[in-house]
């Protein structure tokens, strides 16, 4: 009686592909979510992001995003930060409008979930939202919604372009 003999491929080999599987179906809103952040953190449609293991994050997304915290925020087409559990830190390529002013976002906090608050750090001032807000992925604005955001866009030294399959108009 004849024995079956299996394929002489590595074990690691395979080991390697089911990781690789894994890690692709894998979204950045799951990923924020597993490290105690809210998903609405990020707009809703990522081109592709990289994550380090030593936690530093890389989005980018198919063009700039104007959107919506509680005041108009703009998202460069790459958004870095460092990410760890409940915390978003050193971001760049994140601004957020504060009277007429844009200023950088540099950190997003979530200190205390039970709280129901995020905290987003502009440098000069805090502010503490409800974690309400960013229970779902943000969408961006399209141009038929154009409220002076293509100004905003062009002090950035950034351009619109037409809509873009997989941007929604944001009701």
């Amino acid at each position: 009686m004849a024995k079956y003999q299996f394929p002489k491929i590595p074990f690691f080999f395979f080991l390697l592909l089911s990781f690789l599987d894994l890690s692709s179906s894998v979204s950045i809103h799951d990923i924020l979510r597993t490290n105690g952040l809210p998903p609405g953190i990020l707009p809703k449609y990522i081109k592709s992001y990289t994550l380090h293991s030593s936690g530093a994050l890389e989005v980018v997304l198919e063009r700039p995003c104007l959107t919506k915290f509680d005041n108009r925020v703009l998202f460069d087409t790459v958004v870095k930060g460092n990410l760890s559990y409940a915390a978003l830190t050193d971001l760049s390529g994140l601004s957020q409008e504060e009277l007429f002013l844009w200023l950088p976002v540099q950190d997003i906090i979530v200190n205390d979930p039970s709280s129901g608050l995020i905290l987003i750090d502009i440098g000069v001032a805090q502010k503490q939202l409800s974690l309400s807000l960013f229970e779902d992925p943000l969408v961006c604005k399209s141009d038929e919604e154009d409220d002076g955001s293509s100004r905003i866009l062009s002090l950035f030294g950034m351009k619109r372009g037409r809509k873009e399959k997989g941007f929604e108009d944001q009701k």
